[in-house]
């Protein structure tokens, strides 16, 4: 996954340090959009460097350079007080910002806080509230799409009940480090069960066999986020802490979920308010395919919101598609048949595969030109 860097090209400014560039080798912020910079201690700068058409977002600064640069033609949204989350933010979530606070109980950290006001706000018709879930979850859009600019992503689906401890959940880890260690990027819904393995299996993708063998071993202790999530989440930041510098994934979860956390093994968690963005736009960035893994009705609708631009060709040439588990999507939920029933005939056809073990996936998704 690339790094994150500087949009002077396209004129985004995310981080201080690249406002310091930009001043420094520009001389000029005409036309730039800054983006959640605090940029209290730069009225210096502010205030003799030309900023107009620039649009400042969510930028705290001193009342005098904020006067100066509207003078100078720029627009300036400041800060929302009060909120428990950043509408403007220019880079997506990290695990030790959204479970900041987690020694005082989850319900302390920003991603349980901002949750609280999701439910507070959602229902009571607020405009003001609407657009601010909104200005935020295309910030994060913009912020996901930098952070995968040229990677080859494989989204890994599947039920948020796979529990710890169990061999399904070891199976889904170990394909998350095969995938990893083949160089694609690993995407999942970002939340616990199937998804909070895969993560955890590209987060082990640069140790030994050792480090994830004893890491399943101390997440079976807290098996799932219920009763306690504060318990959940703790177990897995032992084991970032154990062992730092995991590889990277990304988690895509939402707050209309809510009751479910976002699993602390993606190095990268673009966490949305609306859910059918969220959905979308995870299943549109696994440019190298999708693997899915047994689920429930939400895995079912993500199949067919996979299949369906597939079917069409909406997105150019169809991705491909490896379920996983013959029993599961023939007979429990029998998906692939219909699956195979919309490919008959199509170019999505040569692009399908179902598997019986989880093993398997890997090679299915290079059958299938993943």
């Amino acid at each position: 996954m690339p790094a994150h860097a500087a949009h002077h090209d396209d004129r985004e400014i995310e981080t201080l340090e690249e406002f310091d560039a930009t001043v420094s080798a520009r001389g000029t912020l005409a036309g730039y959009r800054v983006q959640a910079v605090d940029l209290t201690d730069r009225t210096r700068e502010l205030l003799t460097t030309d900023s107009a058409g620039a649009i400042f977002l969510g930028c705290a600064m001193r009342e005098e350079a904020a006067a100066k640069i509207r003078t100078d033609g720029a627009l300036v949204f400041p800060p929302v007080p009060g909120l428990p989350f950043d509408p403007y933010r220019g880079l997506v979530y990290s695990p030790d910002e959204l479970f900041a606070s987690l020694s005082d109980g989850y319900e302390a950290t920003p991603d349980a806080l901002a949750y609280a006001w999701f439910q507070r706000t959602k229902a009571d018709g607020d405009i003001y509230a609407s657009m601010l879930r909104a200005v935020h979850d295309d910030s994060v859009s913009d912020a996901l799409d930098e952070l995968l600019s040229g990677a080859r992503v494989v989204g890994v689906m599947g039920g948020h009940a796979m529990a710890r401890g169990t061999e399904e959940y070891a199976g889904a880890a170990r394909l998350g480090r095969e995938l990893a260690r083949a160089g694609f990027t690993v995407a999942t819904g970002g939340g616990p069960g199937a998804m909070e393995a895969a993560n955890l299996g590209a987060y082990a993708a640069p140790f030994g066999e050792e480090m994830l063998t004893e890491s399943l071993e101390l997440l079976a202790k807290a098996p799932r986020f219920t009763p306690s999530i504060t318990q959940w989440a703790t177990a897995a930041f032992e084991i970032r802490t154990h062992w730092p510098d995991g590889g990277r994934s990304v988690g895509i979860p939402t707050w209309f979920y809510g009751h479910e956390p976002p699993n602390a093994f993606a190095s990268h968690i673009a966490k949305y308010f609306a859910n059918a963005t969220r959905e979308d736009g995870l299943l549109a960035r696994s440019n190298a395919g999708v693997v899915f893994l047994p689920g429930a009705a939400g895995t079912v609708q993500e199949i067919f919101d996979n299949a369906t631009p597939n079917y069409y060709e909406s997105r150019g040439e169809p991705t491909p598609m490896v379920l996983v588990n013959r029993a599961h999507w023939t007979e429990k939920l029998p998906t692939w048949p219909l699956l195979q029933s919309l490919a008959r005939g199509r170019s999505m056809e040569a692009r399908i595969a179902l598997v019986e073990r989880i093993e398997e996936a890997p090679e299915a998704l290079k059958r299938l030109g993943g």
